[in-house]
């Protein structure tokens, strides 16, 4: 299994416009982060967490001609914000045939995407021509669902007051603007060989893990890897932080992929 972080950061980005901190006019790629996204590829599975603002480019930047599913971790528009150019894919062999990418989240996730795209879902009239072709898979989040043959559990958390969900497939999870996190969903995370989890900034925010919150549930999880995502330029340069992180803990980058054993 490979997993490759697509985007690192908060639902501004780094750098943020009109920003002119230490972070946002580094000249280390590090400090570089589009929104939080991640491809995880499994035999011949590949499978898209999120599908922000900056999907397409995302995308580009891999070369990839076809993806299997995209998994919603929650209804944000850094999250979903590019949905509508699936059709890229879609249509990559048109005319000989037409891929529909299933679009797997909870139903609080695939209503807002309903609602958004409403023009992708048009009943009973032709729909405008060259519209995303998606089909929404509502999953329960109590239980595992599989993607092809790969299996996933979910994971449930709280981002604030809105309801999140993270992944496990296989020995890797993957969790991101949690806040919070039911001691039963932790047992979930037991003996996931690397485990990633979003971490905003240093000082406490009233929806997204600190650094000292993230690290705690590190400890609590106990995995042989852990990296930080969904970072804003309030944690301070990428550099300063790795220095100070415990052995085994990293700070995620933009294009960086991580091989994990099935």
């Amino acid at each position: 299994m490979k997993l490759t972080f697509l985007g690192t950061g908060t639902s501004q980005g780094i750098p943020v416009i009109g920003c002119r901190c230490a972070v946002c006019s580094s000249a280390d790629r590090r400090d570089k982060r589009l929104r939080t996204a991640a491809l995880v590829e499994v035999g011949d599975q590949r499978l898209v967490i999120d599908a922000g603002p900056d999907f397409r480019y995302q995308m580009l930047r891999t070369g990839l001609r076809h993806i299997d599913a995209i998994l919603l971790t929650h209804e944000h528009k850094d999250h979903i914000g590019g949905l509508d150019d699936v059709r890229a894919f879609n249509f990559v062999d048109y005319p000989e045939k037409i891929y529909r990418i299933p679009i797997y989240g909870a139903d609080h996730t695939l209503a807002t995407v309903r609602r958004d795209f409403a023009y992708a879902f048009v009943e009973g009239r032709p729909r405008y021509r060259g519209v995303p072709e998606m089909e929404l898979v509502e999953i329960d989040t109590t239980r595992p669902f599989k993607v092809g043959g790969v299996e996933v559990l979910p994971i449930e958390g709280r981002h604030a007051r809105f309801r999140v969900t993270g992944y496990r497939i296989g020995r890797l999870a993957y969790l991101t603007d949690f806040k919070s996190i039911d001691p039963r969903e932790v047992e979930k995370l037991r003996g996931v060989e690397v485990l990633v989890v979003n971490a905003l900034r240093r000082r406490p925010h009233d929806s997204h893990f600190s650094l000292d919150e993230a690290l705690a549930l590190i400890r609590e999880v106990g995995p042989q890897r852990a990296y930080l995502t969904h970072q804003s330029h309030d944690m301070g340069l990428c550099a300063d932080l790795e220095r100070e992180l415990p052995e085994g803990v990293f700070s995620a980058a933009d294009m960086l992929s991580v091989e994990i054993p099935d």
